[in-house]
């Protein structure tokens, strides 16, 4: 399967970067593209919701998170070469404990989307090369 270069950059910036901006600004750019995908909005958002827990906006995070869940969960389990029920059900739990941050706080902990398709883990390995350029 052949793979958008936006979508293999936003999985670079979002396993490897950790860049969640970035992650925002190149899934924005390809769900324009895709004429307003739901599924490139549910991954732009978790990954704005990550970019808000960073920055310790817990109200917008859980939001984000609660809006990306929704539009994810209408997806089979694996999709796009990744392994969207792993990805809904991290953010199914790190929303939980956003929610209770007041009474348990955390340190901020970055998410992982397991990439399944070989070829497209290849890709992302070559975004870093890329970038290492």
């Amino acid at each position: 399967m052949a793979y958008d270069p936006l979508f293999i950059q936003y999985l670079h910036y979002f396993n490897v970067e950790r860049d969640y901006f970035e992650c925002h600004e190149v899934m924005e750019e390809l769900w324009l593209e895709e004429g307003r995908d739901p599924l490139c909005q549910g991954l732009l958002q978790a990954a704005v919701g990550l970019y808000h827990a960073r920055n310790d906006n817990v109200s917008g995070a859980i939001k984000m998170f609660d809006q990306a869940l929704e539009k994810l969960s209408r997806y089979p389990e694996v999709i796009l070469g990744i392994n969207l029920a792993k990805l809904i059900s991290d953010c199914e739990h790190y929303k939980e404990k956003l929610k209770s941050n007041q009474q348990s706080p955390f340190p901020f902990d970055d998410l992982t989307i397991e990439i399944i398709d070989p070829w497209l883990a290849d890709q992302v390995l070559k975004e870093v090369e890329r970038n290492n350029d």
